[in-house]
């Protein structure tokens, strides 16, 4: 996903809540939200120990923040991609391209970072509700534009070509198959075909 927290200031400058963000959302992917402490958060963001918790109630909060942030920028680098294209059946696949965009940005070594953080909070963490909006989201946005391309039953092509998403994301972190949005775009060629 495109990274990210680029602009003209530079990264010390930048206020401590978006370093902290930043740090987290490199660290918590890289290494994991488990493998990474506060403490290596707060290192990598340059900030003092104390900016940490006047902006975030701890590290629990911190990951619900990272995990909303990382859907916020999807959502609207989606969103652009979207909009680009006239083609309602484009309008779909715009998915494809805005994951392209995204990997051009940052990595995607592990996969679907909701997934990945789904696999290592425990039961009742409220970073798993913004794991669930997250996938939610995506449903319901694919369901709106197959629907507005005249498909019939929109809500199951969508979750069809979810599950392809999600499948594409998971290729990505196992790293065999050598394109995997190619496939998953052309699998979801196949699933709009008339």
């Amino acid at each position: 996903m495109h990274s990210s927290y680029n602009g003209t200031m530079s990264v010390r400058r930048q206020p401590a809540r978006i370093r902290l963000l930043q740090a987290a959302d490199e660290l918590f992917y890289e290494r994991g939200i488990a493998g990474t402490g506060v403490d290596a958060v707060i290192e990598r963001a340059g900030v003092a120990t104390g900016s940490l918790y006047k902006n975030f109630r701890g590290k629990d909060d911190l990951v619900v923040a990272y995990l909303a942030d990382r859907d916020s920028r999807w959502r609207a680098l989606w969103e652009e991609c979207i909009t680009a294209e006239t083609d309602p059946q484009q309008r779909i696949l715009a998915i494809f391209t805005a994951i392209e965009r995204w990997r051009a940005g940052t990595s995607l070594a592990r996969g679907c970072s909701h997934v990945a953080a789904a696999g290592q909070l425990p039961p009742g963490h409220p970073g798993l509700d913004a794991v669930a909006e997250h996938k939610r989201h995506v449903v319901a946005r694919l369901t709106t534009e197959v629907a507005a391309a005249g498909v019939t039953d929109a809500g199951e092509t969508a979750r069809d070509i979810a599950l392809v998403y999600d499948g594409m994301l998971s290729a990505m972190a196992v790293g065999l198959e050598p394109d995997p949005i190619g496939r998953a775009r052309r699998i979801a060629q196949r699933l709009l075909a008339p």
